[in-house]
């Protein structure tokens, strides 16, 4: 019988168990996808009560399977959503999307009471995101949903509610409170004010390798406050890493640059530029700068195979020409990318008229890419610190010539692949490592 450690992983699209042995390899796993539901006002949101009884019975099977002797528990979610509980401990709401409309111009008198809409997402570390502010989200509920609202004894974000189905106990941590959420004060570590002043009140964040021993189908086992997930991905590297600076590029359709090492406050002009603040499990803060540059690589690769003649995937194949790099760099030319923040972008085959060969132009728009992921490094590294190294996971990370610009334009900096899969739920395991 092998001690294991489960960690429930919870995205938008796949809901995964994952059983962890004591090398911290995974030893079992099983995923399901769930049918959305629609809300109280018809707008699609995730079918908790099915997801509720899927954990539940993934945990049971775990604990009546004879190979393995379930130690704890932890669990790492998307962010951006609450639960709502009564006075005797009832869900009373549904788990209402982060992609639901909020118009954050009803809340114009509340930024103005908290210092002004730019103040206070810098002080939050939150972009007026709307309900991806799960802030925002609680102010809607007292706004438009007041007969539930009075009802409200308990307010959960994801990974602590599902804690919660285990142990009972109403939780925090400082990476679901930490992660844009407009309700914690970064210039002070602490929540912020504005909670009180509308009578909302939150538990104090603890530590996240503090468990809550619990009775679980007559065993005793181990379970953890949760996580979110960006945050809870950092954590691996934060391991491997002791006592050495680094920046984790996290890239797929968005490029997000994580640096937990940075001491120095949001500043306006990061906050502008797409930077925001998570936190670690320890509550430290971890400077992120979020860019939609994976979504622009891949809107382009249909046009460029179309215009060619070529092969969709003949960016697979192009190998690494440090000559034409070199080159494109001092020609620092800027075709594909505007100056400012690229969102919703669309593919304009016109500009491959500038390039006389498939290669020249793939080549670049990597150029510009990685361009940008260099300058929102250099936007998360405090001014008195360099960082040199620098970590890659998901897709970019196979990229050759992605790789060679970033040398190129950096200077001094090392690139380290990230061969973590599942780097969320490994986070969340390693949280447990001392009840193992």
């Amino acid at each position: 019988m092998e001690d294991v450690i489960a960690v429930i992983d919870i995205g938008k699209t796949n809901k995964k168990i994952f059983l962890f042995d004591k090398k911290f390899n995974v030893c079992f796993q099983n995923s399901t996808k769930f049918k959305e539901v629609l809300d109280d006002d018809g707008f699609p949101c995730d079918d908790l009560e099915s997801i509720e009884n899927w954990i539940l019975e993934q945990i049971k099977q775990v604990q009546n399977n004879p190979e393995f002797h379930l130690k704890a528990i932890n669990f790492s979610t998307h962010g951006a959503s609450l639960v709502y509980l009564d006075k005797q401990g009832n869900r009373i709401a549904p788990l209402y999307n982060y992609l639901k409309p909020l118009d954050i111009h009803n809340y114009t008198n509340f930024h103005q009471l908290n210092g002004g809409v730019e103040e206070f997402s810098r002080t939050t570390a939150s972009p007026a995101y709307g309900m991806l502010n799960t802030g925002l989200q609680m102010l809607w509920m007292q706004k438009e949903k007041p007969q539930v609202w009075k009802n409200v004894d308990g307010i959960l974000h994801y990974p602590q509610y599902l804690s919660y189905l285990f142990t009972k106990k109403i939780t925090a941590d400082f990476t679901s409170v930490g992660a844009h959420t407009a309700t914690w004060n970064f210039d002070e570590m602490q929540y912020h004010p504005w909670l009180k002043a509308a009578n909302i009140n939150l538990p104090e964040p603890v530590n996240g390798e503090k468990a809550i021993l619990s009775e679980i189908n007559g065993q005793q086992v181990a379970v953890g406050s949760g996580l979110h997930d960006s945050s809870s991905s950092i954590i691996p590297i934060l391991e491997n890493e002791k006592g050495n600076d680094f920046v984790l590029l996290s890239t797929g359709t968005w490029i997000i640059a994580m640096n937990p090492f940075s001491t120095e406050t949001l500043t306006q002009h990061q906050l502008t530029n797409n930077c925001l603040c998570f936190m670690t499990p320890k509550k430290q803060q971890v400077k992120s700068s979020m860019q939609f540059l994976g979504r622009i690589h891949e809107v382009y690769l249909t046009p460029l195979s179309d215009y060619y003649k070529v092969d969709i995937d003949k960016h697979l194949n192009l190998g690494l020409d440090e000559k034409l790099c070199q080159e494109l760099i001092v020609e620092n030319a800027q075709i594909f990318l505007s100056d400012g923040i690229d969102t919703n972008f669309e593919a304009n085959e016109d500009l491959l008229k500038h390039f006389g060969s498939y290669k020249t132009a793939y080549y670049q728009l990597i150029y510009e890419i990685a361009k940008k992921v260099i300058a929102g490094i250099n936007l998360i590294t405090d001014k008195d610190k360099s960082i040199k190294n620098i970590y890659i996971s998901g897709g970019f990370n196979k990229n050759e010539i992605f790789i060679k610009y970033l040398t190129l334009l950096k200077k001094g900096i090392v690139i380290k692949i990230s061969e973590c899969k599942n780097e969320s739920a490994l986070g969340a395991a390693l949280m447990m490592k001392s009840y193992l």
